[in-house]
């Protein structure tokens, strides 16, 4: 029983040390996300102005980081698509976008409140609170309501 003990005590630092180190591991497979801070901004096929545009980004587009190279971003947009996007046109203020055909945007978190407009696949939505499954959400000409965040993909 003793010398039970004794190898159980032995591997007591090494198990600490694991744990103290679960947060850390955690935050290097936290999703980072970024949006699009200019009007329209190029996503590119490599990391720099010698790469083709593939397509064109509006305002508030938001876009998984998946690596960085210098001042560039790969990133990875709500329909899995790929490219690469100049650092800084992008920003922190967090927006989603409706990855369904049709969405009801609602004044109240909960599907018996009123619908106040309707949002459309591709649409993009600053982010403004979240509450339990529920986002609030302004559109660009600034009606604000509620749409359940299984219908939005984002941040």
């Amino acid at each position: 029983m003793i010398h039970a003990l004794r190898r159980s005590a032995r591997r007591l630092p090494a198990f600490l040390v694991l744990i103290a180190l679960l947060p850390v591991a955690s935050q290097a497979h936290a999703q980072r996300m970024v949006s699009v801070t200019g009007k329209e901004v190029n996503l590119r096929s490599g990391p720099g102005t010698q790469h083709p545009a593939d397509w064109t980004l509006s305002q508030g587009y938001p876009l998984e980081v998946i690596r960085s190279q210098g001042d560039w971003l790969e990133v990875r947009d709500f329909e899995n698509d790929k490219g690469w996007i100049y650092r800084p046109l992008t920003g922190n203020t967090p927006h989603h976008v409706v990855k369904v055909k049709d969405a009801n945007l609602r004044s109240e978190p909960t599907t018996r409140s009123r619908i106040i407009g309707r949002l459309a696949y591709g649409d993009i939505l600053r982010t403004l609170e979240r509450r339990s499954d529920w986002v609030k959400v302004q559109r660009k000409g600034g009606l604000r309501g509620w749409v359940a965040q299984r219908l939005l993909w984002g941040w």
